[in-house]
């Protein structure tokens, strides 16, 4: 038959005070019940763990192998006890994040400023991947989550909530204002240099489905590995390319840029958080996403894929 943990946990109390009395008072309990406790131990033992004299008690010799046991035990599980009670308080904690640049930059650097403001012990972990790495990274547990930009890989498990809505704008540098003065078609446009991220990234998938929808070829002539490079590459006059129309306003009121108008509509995009709707999640994950889901969010309504 399993001894109850509970006699463990006074076992240990009785040692480390070398007396009933005062592990009853250490417990908040009485020494009637400490001393039963600890005789009924014995009997479920079948031997004796205590000797007894007027100093108080002392170990006998299967008393000692026992304690060099439970000692161990107890202190982890009290570190266990200690860290679970600062992971449920805040006080402590490790959030690791997959992140597209574009949702770095259009809405998690202010949400994660303000939850680390008012949790600065829990450790942020951010991996700065493309939309499919970062799925692929969720989908092996490497990370907790993932904020993405839309289009989004499928997966069964996987949950996704959007967080903001955003429209890409067609820019291009001062040495073209011939493409400034009137809306133009997407086809006439072929004649430039595009520059746009590579394959296998989300933004690259969008754009080519927005000129597959309109009957045309996407050619990328100058490919940027990172979002933060297709702006510069653009106000330096090496090709045309769309940009997040928020990331772009600052650079469009310094005049480094020009907007294009297009007849052709371009559909909106999202900024969406991905989970792993199987996996359970920690008091600091739950909360972070009560920050990320906040009224900011363009949309309350979650949807599975």
């Amino acid at each position: 038959m399993a001894v109850s943990y509970d006699y463990y946990r006074i076992f240990y109390h009785v040692v480390r005070c070398r007396s009933f009395t005062r592990a009853a008072e250490v417990l908040n309990n009485n020494q009637p019940n400490i001393t039963r406790c600890m005789n009924n131990l014995e009997q479920e033992l079948g031997c004796k763990l205590f000797t007894r004299s007027n100093r108080g008690v002392a170990l006998t010799p299967e008393g000692e192998r026992l304690y060099r046991r439970v000692s161990v035990a107890y202190e982890q599980l009290r570190l266990a006890e200690d860290e679970i009670r600062r992971d449920c308080s805040l006080d402590t904690g490790v959030i690791s994040i997959a992140v597209s640049e574009t949702a770095l930059h259009l809405l998690l650097l202010d949400k994660l400023s303000v939850f680390h403001a008012s949790y600065p012990g829990v450790r942020l972990r951010i991996a700065n991947d493309s939309t499919p790495q970062a799925i692929e990274a969720l989908k092996r547990g490497q990370v907790d989550c993932a904020v993405v930009t839309t289009p989004a890989p499928q997966a069964a498990v996987l949950q996704q909530t959007p967080l903001l809505s955003f429209h890409g704008v067609l820019l291009c540098g001062n040495r073209y204002p011939e493409l400034t003065r009137e809306p133009m078609h997407l086809s006439e446009l072929s004649v430039y240099s595009f520059i746009c991220l590579g394959e296998g990234t989300s933004t690259y998938e969008f754009y080519q489905q927005l000129f597959a929808q309109n009957g045309l070829p996407f050619r990328v002539d100058l490919e940027a590995s990172t979002m933060d490079q297709v702006l510069p590459m653009i106000s330096h006059n090496l090709g045309i390319g769309f940009y997040p129309e928020p990331m772009a306003a600052d650079a469009l009121a310094r005049g480094e840029v020009q907007k294009i108008s297009l007849i052709e509509e371009i559909p909106e995009r999202h900024l969406c958080l991905i989970e792993d709707a199987a996996r359970p999640q920690s008091v600091a994950l739950r909360t972070l996403r009560k920050h990320l889901c906040a009224p900011a969010a363009a949309s309350d309504m979650s949807f599975s894929y």
